[in-house]
């Protein structure tokens, strides 16, 4: 009689036997396809330094490598650098060819230097023979306008809206003066009236800060004679300070009964004692470039009252603004060092 331990000991290795055949089976399959992997990297290794050396041969004109195959790399990514490099002078010529691309080798032209002042004369339509006397008295024309605006750093403009009825005779006259001496500045969105005058004032500062990159923008009446060379003196002296207000500073009594010839709508915003706030004289005004950006960034919203002087003044109250009276701008008639004289 056989015991247990017999039996188990048969039926265990009759398993072992079943699976030997598995196991051997997955070996030599894993034992294939690394035999099958390595050859492949043999193989590709091979073909790469065949693929080397005959570049190399190729490039030197040898018939056996005489440098190392990091060395053929180097010269064979410089022969494509030098074949983009080829491709790019192409493109830069064909892009001279169409105007793209300079021709000459010049330097860059030089920065124009900044005007130190642009005058605005305000005038109107029927103010022809206004204009005739400045031309000829301190604003010039032409060649010598141009020489006042290279030498002198100041340019002066005329400065005038449209007719209510666009087009009509009064624009076509002003169109042909301005086409003869080309000095008009012209507010194409104003349309002219008494009236308007402080909105007209608004939209030359705000204007000519957007035209012309001045240090400073000057408003001037059509009825003012302007001593060019005491203004530039005088604004040079005060080019250090970021924003100043300079003019004839006056005050004054605001008119609150309709008819006056001073009348003031808005009188009652004024106090009690109905007189106006420190402001510089309406005949001419200076102000910065800082605050003729003011005007031009914030002109929807900008108040104007019935005078133009008062209307800019009022602009400057609240900001951080030097204001500089000068008696040399006060335009009553010419003296030493005067600066403006009334006609």
């Amino acid at each position: 009689m056989q015991s247990k331990g017999s039996n188990y000991h048969r039926n265990a290795a009759a398993g072992l036997v079943f699976r030997s055949p598995i196991s051997a089976l997955m070996l030599c399959t894993i034992a294939a396809m690394a035999s099958f992997y390595v050859a492949g990297r043999l193989w590709q290794d091979a073909e790469d330094r065949v693929y080397m050396g005959k570049e190399l041969d190729r490039i030197t004109g040898q018939g056996k490598s005489a440098i190392s195959v990091d060395d053929t790399l180097k010269i064979i990514g410089c022969r494509e650098q030098q074949k983009k490099l080829t491709a790019l002078e192409m493109e830069l010529a064909a892009a001279r060819q169409e105007g793209f691309v300079s021709k000459t080798k010049n330097p860059p032209p030089l920065k124009k230097k900044k005007p130190l002042v642009m005058i605005g004369v305000l005038t109107g339509f029927g103010r022809k023979n206004n204009r005739e006397v400045i031309r000829k008295a301190w604003m010039t024309t032409g060649e010598a306008l141009k020489k006042m605006e290279n030498e002198k750093g100041v340019i002066a403009r005329f400065v005038i809206g449209r007719s209510s009825n666009r087009g009509d005779s009064l624009d076509r006259d002003i169109d042909i003066e301005d086409k003869s001496h080309n000095d008009f500045f012209i507010l194409e969105s104003h349309v002219e009236a008494p009236e308007e005058l402080p909105k007209k004032t608004k939209l030359f500062f705000a204007h000519a800060a957007e035209r012309w990159e001045a240090e400073y923008y000057a408003k001037v009446n059509d009825d003012v004679y302007v001593n060019i060379d005491a203004l530039g003196s005088t604004l040079a002296a005060h080019i250090d300070k970021p924003r100043v207000y300079i003019g004839c500073m006056k005050s004054g009594e605001v008119f609150s009964e309709q008819g006056q010839k001073w009348y003031e709508p808005d009188w009652w915003k004024f106090g009690d004692g109905k007189t106006y706030f420190r402001h510089a004289s309406g005949e001419m005004f200076v102000i910065s470039k800082a605050l003729a950006r003011f005007v031009s960034i914030n002109r929807s919203i900008l108040r104007t009252y019935a005078f133009d002087d008062v209307s800019t003044g009022s602009w400057f109250l609240g900001l951080d603004v030097k204001h500089i009276d000068d008696k040399k701008f006060c335009c009553t008639s010419w003296s030493t060092g005067g600066i403006c004289a009334g006609a």
